[in-house]
């Protein structure tokens, strides 16, 4: 991909401003997200790459943060964060809400959210799902081999109970072994001093034996990881509006143990292996210790293969359908193309 720093003049601008140029279309950053490679990110550059640059040319569309609008274009505010989130809170002056054309979510319940706390009218907003390119079919690795276990999203999502749950299930199964792919250097060097927090959780992690850390890697080696994952161990602690991580694991045909939190269930669609979310952390471990000994044990017994690797199979296929770029980019253009037609 090929980034140019450019003013809406087409003049260079210093990093501190707030528009990027892809091959001529305006995409919006901010101070915050210039060096960052997280979900929202991936959305952005993502609908820029597939969308035509003439229709883009024609909107100022802002992922969450706000800082400068351009009143000569159609304005999209493409909500990422939760209503509580300072970000979001001029969204509770109606006037505010008025500046925008469209306010567009990421699920349902994040539409409901943002209608609860700060009185968005429904009918100002509309939902159209986060996407990603699907992961292309292949045969994971023989259980007999191992059962591998991944989690790659930030750590304050819940590596905490992550990681002594698996501790204390990692000395019933020998054959099972977890790769970690977390660090807040996904957001760019600026936010490197978020892991500080974290570092006696990655180093349990590096030393033990059924355990691997690897830090931030890029995305593409990510979803070549979740190839050859069995199980995404997600014990969310943080209310998801969406989960690309999920989105992705379901379409790599990898299982996922997870909490109710959030947006989590609307985003599981039933095809993952879900428990009740406890705010009580020891609680919270036993809810999910449970269900990951029930995950594992499906893969131990050999005469239940049939039936999960048509289970998974068949999660394969809604993901791939349903929350494919094929799918979400025509919902973006009828949408984009629509508010010119209100316009005109």
């Amino acid at each position: 991909m090929d980034l140019k720093i450019v003013g809406a003049d087409g003049a260079p601008l210093s990093k501190e401003k707030k528009i990027v140029g892809l091959d001529g279309a305006a995409i919006e950053t901010n101070e915050l997200d210039k060096d960052a490679q997280g979900g929202t990110e991936q959305m952005k550059y993502g609908l820029h790459e597939r969308l035509p640059k003439e229709l883009l040319e024609q909107f100022q569309i802002i992922c969450s943060r706000v800082r400068e609008l351009d009143e000569d274009k159609k304005k999209i505010l493409w909500l990422h964060d939760l209503p509580l989130d300072p970000e979001s809170a001029h969204l509770k002056e109606p006037e505010n809400q008025d500046k925008f054309d469209k306010l567009v979510c990421v699920s349902q319940w994040q539409m409901q959210q943002y209608a609860s706390y700060l009185g968005v009218p429904y009918g100002k907003a509309v939902v159209l799902k986060n996407a990603i390119d699907p992961i292309e079919a292949h045969e994971k690795p023989d259980v007999k081999d191992g059962i591998n276990l991944i989690y790659h999203t930030t750590p304050h999502r819940g590596l905490e109970i992550l990681v002594p749950v698996f501790e204390q299930i990692a000395k019933m199964y020998e054959n099972i072994h977890l790769h970690v792919y977390s660090s807040f250097d996904i957001y760019g060097p600026e936010w490197s001093e978020r892991n500080e927090p974290y570092q006696p959780l990655f180093d349990a992690v590096k030393e033990h034996p059924q355990m691997t850390y690897h830090g931030f890697k890029p995305n593409s080696e990510v979803r070549e990881a979740l190839k050859s994952a069995h199980i995404f161990a997600y014990p969310s602690i943080w209310q998801e509006t969406s989960c690309i991580a999920m989105m992705e694991a379901m379409s790599a045909g990898t299982m996922c143990v997870h909490s109710n939190l959030g947006a989590l269930p609307e985003t599981a669609a039933n095809w993952t292996y879900m428990y009740q979310f406890n705010e009580d952390p020891q609680a919270h471990a036993n809810a999910f210790g449970q269900c990951l000994i029930e995950a594992i044990e499906l893969f131990n017994k050999p005469d239940k293969k049939p039936m999960l690797d048509q289970r998974l199979h068949m999660q394969k296929v809604y993901a791939d359908s349903f929350y494919s770029w094929a799918t979400r980019s025509v919902e973006w253009k009828g949408l984009l193309e629509s508010l010119l037609e209100a316009k005109s």
